[in-house]
């Protein structure tokens, strides 16, 4: 059985890959600002915490790369300490309130991948200006809305709303998992399925 996929190449002429079509080997996860300050402010941020946790776990087990941004950290604090970051992971600090800060681009072209898996606060700011500057550049965005919020809940329903019309591929966490691992024969399965009992 075939597990693993072409890699499609990036660029604004280029057709969106279907989410069906979207392999481990496409794939860069980011995971933007989930930091201390916001820790006791943001709608539901239990859920964003439990689903980012996994999303990291899940980028190691598959050997996906991990971009951690976080903004303005002397004011708002590190990343929050309960949520797993694998060794490899690649950190960069940024005021500008889109993840695709220089220096991320610069990274996300070394790698040469087409999809962006992107989670974290706040989904109305640096979330939703995050996805749509990476789409306009030429990536593939998957935004995973079950590891997204604001501090208000109507923000985030707003900033999704928005995503899905701008041809963002909006999922949750269990069906980018099933959806990389295609089959329960893969090596990873068992792995992968712990995580989300």
């Amino acid at each position: 059985m075939e597990l693993t996929k072409k890699i499609f190449g990036k660029g604004n002429d280029k057709e969106k890959t279907n989410f069906y079509n979207i392999y481990c080997e496409d794939c860069i996860f980011i995971m933007v600002d989930i930091q201390e300050k916001f820790k006791d402010i943001i709608y539901k941020m239990q859920n964003v915490v439990k689903n980012a946790d996994i999303l990291n776990k899940v980028s190691e087990i598959l050997e996906i790369p991990l971009i951690v941004t976080e903004q303005s950290p002397d004011k708002l604090g590190k990343s929050i300490e309960n949520i797993y970051l694998p060794a490899s992971h690649k950190y960069f600090q940024k005021t500008k309130f889109s993840a695709m800060t220089d220096e991320v681009k610069e990274y996300t072209d070394e790698l040469d991948r087409k999809v962006l898996i992107v989670y974290g606060i706040e989904a109305h700011v640096c979330i939703t200006q995050t996805c749509l500057e990476a789409s306009q550049i030429g990536y593939d965005v998957v935004l995973i809305s079950d590891a997204v919020s604001s501090r208000k809940a109507y923000s985030k329903e707003i900033a999704l709303n928005l995503l899905e019309k701008s041809k963002i591929n909006v999922v949750t966490t269990e069906m980018l998992l099933f959806n990389l691992l295609n089959d329960a024969k893969h090596p990873k399965f068992r792995d992968i399925s712990k995580l989300v009992k």
